[in-house]
């Protein structure tokens, strides 16, 4: 059984908003966001991105895979369907139906090739399953 994509209305190239969420998030959690957030952005020419529920989301056209967001102490790296994605380096959070997070705090050793091929997952993941119905 198919489940329906989540869609988000009104993504676009380059969101001014997020670059407004980015500024207002310059200390060293917004920089982890950032470059996070950048990582998605650069995944494909068909990347567009969203500002929704407070925080970056990066779509394929209007279907989203990934999101970044800001707490008090540490930030999320967020997958629409990570549910379904393969972790080998098992850094994701979560026991949702289908998102899951991966937790970044300051001074925190993170496994960045890691992380970068969760996100090159998740675009790859969603460009599947839009092309795919």
């Amino acid at each position: 059984m198919k489940t329906e994509l989540l869609r988000f209305n009104g993504a676009v190239e380059r969101d001014p908003a997020i670059d407004k969420w980015m500024k207002h998030h310059a200390g060293e959690l917004g920089a982890v966001a950032y470059q996070w957030f950048e990582v998605m952005r650069n995944c494909g020419d068909e990347v567009r991105e969203v500002f929704h529920d407070g925080c970056p989301v990066a779509c394929l056209g209007d279907a989203p895979f990934g999101y970044v967001n800001v707490f008090a102490s540490h930030v999320n790296v967020g997958f629409f369907q990570g549910a379904a994605l393969p972790d080998p380096g098992h850094l994701l959070q979560g026991n949702g139906k289908f998102m899951r997070h991966v937790r970044l705090k300051p001074g925190m050793v993170i496994d960045a090739a890691a992380l970068s091929r969760l996100i090159e997952s998740a675009y790859s993941d969603i460009k599947a399953r839009v092309e795919n119905g």
